[in-house]
């Protein structure tokens, strides 16, 4: 479609039979779009991670809850986690059965833990804390514990989920604790897991950190060993953001190949039946997503030139939190490609300066009344939205398989932001 800067979209018809410029004249802007198409083949290329019997893709919910998306997940064959009651509410209304969830916990309360038993669902926790909570709770469950490789990795220190400055995991010096609250409370050890962090694009330290894991397990005394049901070597596969850039995927390829020899020979080896699990979430639907908002004023401020959008990081907070990179792309009535770039920041409408989508980026000249796309909008997008300023958040559409649009979420109304008032108005 002749447009400003759509190339990457065009190239994978992620619009399908929509127009971007007509989807947010029809829907609206700030809108989600994500495309079916490339979710599904996003969820089949990490099952093909590996062909052993035991091999699970668990979905990390928290990337995107959107019961349309968790849905199709679902028939992808995926199982999922939930890191809250929310989330677990969300996940059973996508049809996922109860011994297809576990849940991801973290410094929770005792109801919080009990909700999660109530629904048998097999629960992982990062604390010796936690687990003589769970064990008080449950006296003769099943559990996971989260242990902490010591190696981490991740885009930006907020996401860097293991080592020594991170508040995640049991350290493995204190199996002995661990065991000693499991006997008192008659607990099995029914699964291990992990996480290192986000967002990387080399397969080393992942493999690193499943090794550590491995080893770790091994160690376990012989009827431990047996009762394991799970081992979750985490996720934070990456996607490549600078795509306009060229930036190189990861090799799914490498990963998968050395990771299923690593998981079928230590199988072999040690007589393990149960399930490993990888625990992507962005990697699943980061790239499914396209973010579709407006530029509603062009202006210079010295020598800076500012596009105002409404886009805010209330809609897409990720460039504000963690500095993280999106491409746009720019859409416009009759626009022509265009090569000629000029230093342009975009930024939304919250009355706060750290409110920058993209800093002085090097783009075509953007002009009021274009449309803009932001790119890889899929993961840690919708889902931490907030109604900052008391602006509804956005609608959410689907291009289904066959091309057309289906709205999966609608705007939320500035009467919706006031039914938790009702009686006090």
């Amino acid at each position: 479609m002749p447009n400003v800067r759509s190339t990457y979209t065009d190239s994978i018809r992620f619009f399908g039979k929509e127009d971007p410029r007509e989807l947010a004249a029809r829907f609206g802007t700030p809108l989600y779009v994500y495309n079916e198409t490339v979710l599904r083949q996003r969820c089949r290329e990490l099952k093909e991670l590996s062909s052993h019997p035991g091999f699970t893709v668990n979905y990390s919910a928290k990337a995107n809850t959107n019961l349309a998306i968790l849905r199709i997940i679902r028939e992808e064959g995926c199982v999922v986690d939930a890191m809250s009651p929310g989330e677990l509410r969300m996940d059973m209304l996508a049809g996922f059965p109860a011994e297809h969830i576990t849940y991801i916990s973290n410094n929770i309360s005792r109801e919080e833990m009990r909700n999660a038993i109530d629904h048998q669902v097999l629960m992982s926790v990062d604390s010796l804390s936690q687990l003589e909570q769970y064990g008080q709770l449950n006296p003769g469950g099943k559990v996971m514990v989260r242990f902490n490789p010591g190696i981490g990795t991740g885009h930006h220190r907020k996401v860097v989920t293991a080592g020594k400055e991170t508040k995640f995991g049991v350290t493995p010096d204190s199996m002995d604790r661990v065991f000693a609250i499991l006997d008192a409370h008659n607990l099995t050890l029914a699964g291990i897991n992990q996480h290192i962090g986000s967002l990387f694009m080399t397969p080393d330290g992942y493999l690193n950190a499943a090794e550590f894991l491995l080893h770790l397990a091994e160690g376990l005394p012989a009827e431990r060993l047996a009762a394991l049901e799970v081992i979750d070597f985490g996720g934070g596969f990456g996607i490549p953001y600078r795509k306009y850039d060229g930036e190189a995927r990861l090799d799914m390829n490498e990963l998968g190949t050395r990771l299923h020899a690593l998981i079928s020979a230590w199988a072999a080896r040690t007589g393990y039946a149960g399930r490993f699990f990888v625990e992507p979430g962005r990697y699943a639907v980061a790239e499914c997503g396209v973010l579709l908002g407006g530029a509603h004023c062009v202006k210079n401020n010295g020598e800076n030139r500012y596009v105002g959008t409404d886009i805010g990081f209330n809609v897409l907070v990720r460039p504000a939190m963690y500095d993280s990179f999106h491409d746009v792309e720019i859409y416009r009535e009759n626009g022509t490609p265009d090569e000629a770039c000029q230093e342009q920041s975009i930024v939304g409408n919250i009355c706060e300066s750290g409110d920058v989508l993209a800093k002085k980026r090097p783009l075509p000249e953007i002009r009021e009344g274009d449309v803009l796309g932001i790119l890889d909008a899929g993961a840690y997008g919708y889902v931490m939205a907030s109604t900052y300023n008391q602006r509804p958040r956005p609608a959410e559409v689907m291009i289904t398989a066959d091309g057309t649009a289906r709205l999966i979420r609608r705007r939320e109304t500035v009467d919706d932001l006031l039914r938790c008032y009702e009686g006090l108005q």
